[in-house]
């Protein structure tokens, strides 16, 4: 019997095992992969995050360097390994949950080829990576061409030299489509325009005016029941790259038929490669048998903590309690809550 197990150890898992070991409980962390850094390895090459690193950093431990820069993709993984290091908590990788289970007092975790671990306490935090989203549009299940997910891109070689759509209007999207447009003929397609926001707006970022009004940790309320888009931050260079052509834009194409893509205006290509930066859903599959989730497989949960099972909460969901909720300036803010009241609840 462990205090408490947390499922993945990515950001979101680190910033939970921080906060329950800040509350005096002993917990165990179970990881996936090789390693306690999450998904990070698996993004796209040319990811730098959207937030300089003073605000990118889990509680007790700065991001090292230059605090006004944009690390890349490698150096956050670099960043969760030394934290992980400095947590004195059991992590174990390798334990891949499967399954966990309830008796109305106690959680059991399963993953296979392991025993069985039990808890009055689980938070799942296992981000949604492993769960990306693939809207409906128009003809694509006749599409004849490859489709990836931002999930399955990593850099533009495998693709040079081909006509590639990318569907998206988020940062994500902008940034794939701008990474391949000098290696392959791309267009980024978009169901409405793009909405830019100035990355240092009065010469500074826009993460500083975001956490000195308050916005970057305001509470969501009960209302919020479609969380609006976020605009692309841009210093300038996005904007200009898809003004100039390098990717174009268009407005969502209606129909597929084979490889031959046709546009809103009438006009068709034959395209090679779609790739979908449409986003993710949470990846929980774990949780099925427990009934802790709706149809649409989304936690049934208010502000983190489950109303369906109590001593289950999450961390790391979009709009969990805030705009931040989901990314590594946000976590543990929202790891540090979660903690306190399933701490409190269980005595």
């Amino acid at each position: 019997m462990s205090d408490a197990i947390v499922i993945g150890g990515g950001q979101a898992g680190l910033a939970a095992t921080h906060a329950l070991l800040a509350r005096g409980l002993n917990p165990v962390l179970l990881e996936a992969g090789e390693e306690p850094v999450g998904s990070w390895p698996r993004y796209y090459d040319s990811l730098h995050l959207f937030s300089p690193a003073r605000y990118s950093t889990l509680p007790g431990l700065a991001f090292p360097g230059d605090p006004d820069r944009y690390p890349h993709r490698d150096e956050v993984v670099d960043y969760l390994r030394a934290f992980a290091e400095s947590l004195d908590a059991d992590i174990r990788t390798g334990h891949r949950v499967t399954d966990v289970t309830n008796d109305g007092e106690v959680f059991t975790v399963q993953a296979p080829g392991e025993q069985p671990l039990s808890a009055p306490i689980v938070i799942a935090a296992t981000g949604a990576f492993s769960s990306p989203h693939r809207p409906e549009l128009p003809g694509l299940e006749h599409f004849s061409g490859r489709v990836l997910h931002s999930s399955d891109y990593h850099d533009p070689a495998p693709l040079a030299g081909q006509r590639v759509v990318v569907v998206g209007a988020a940062n994500s999207a902008i940034q794939i489509a701008v990474d391949l447009a000098p290696h392959a003929r791309t267009t980024l397609a978009t169901r409405a325009p793009i909405r830019y926001t100035a990355q240092r707006p009065l010469g500074r970022d826009a993460h500083f005016w975001s956490v000195i009004s308050g916005l970057d940790a305001l509470p969501i309320g009960p209302w919020l029941r479609t969380p609006p888009s976020l605009p692309v931050l841009d210093t300038g260079t996005y904007q200009a790259a898809i003004d100039a052509g390098r990717p174009d834009q268009r407005r969502m194409f209606t129909a597929i038929e084979g490889s031959t893509v046709t546009w809103s205006d009438g006009s068709a290509d034959e395209v090679d490669t779609i790739v979908l930066a449409t986003g993710f859903r949470p990846g929980l599959p774990y949780l099925a048998g427990l009934g802790a989730s709706d149809r649409a497989g989304a936690p049934r949960q208010r502000r983190g903590l489950s109303t369906t099972h109590p001593g289950l909460g999450y961390v790391g969901l979009e709009w969990q309690r805030s705009f931040s909720s989901a990314t590594i300036r946000g976590v543990g803010r929202d790891a540090a809550y979660v903690a306190r009241r399933l701490a409190r609840a269980r005595g």
